[in-house]
């Protein structure tokens, strides 16, 4: 009898600056190992609303803090993504036409249970879950 070993896992953990233009290597980086997966462009998109709000609405947002994003790719299931910043007050901004929009973003790709955010003043964590059929 022939037996198949399950697939491995693939992770990604890494901490970035708290600058804005640290999103753009979070993108770059998630593109990278989400190559080939279905749902890589959604997770990539969501993935940079999150930490974009980290650098925004955090301690995590200045030159000499961090954030930190990981993400597990469960083949053929899921896609799982963090993103850890060093928590701090965090008042969401008003909807207009340039702002507010990011969470949406993460619950329309994620869809409903599938996100969400954690943690107090000290540390939060943000993370969605994308199922691989989801694409």
């Amino acid at each position: 009898m022939q037996t198949t070993k399950p697939r491995e896992s693939t992770t990604f953990d890494r901490s970035y600056p708290g600058l804005v233009e640290q999103v753009a290597k979070v993108r770059a980086d998630l593109a990278e190992v989400a190559h080939g997966c279905p749902v890589a462009d959604d997770l990539v998109l969501a993935a940079s609303e999150l930490a974009t709000n980290a650098i925004l609405h955090s301690k995590s947002g200045h030159p000499d803090r961090v954030f930190t994003v990981r993400v597990t790719l469960y083949p053929a299931e899921y896609a799982w993504v963090e993103v850890i910043d060093q928590g701090g007050p965090w008042a969401l901004d008003v909807h207009d036409e340039k702002h507010g929009r990011g969470l949406s973003i993460v619950a329309g790709v994620a869809g409903p249970g599938n996100w969400g955010i954690e943690g107090d003043e000290a540390s939060r964590g943000a993370w969605f879950r994308l199922n691989w059929g989801q694409a």
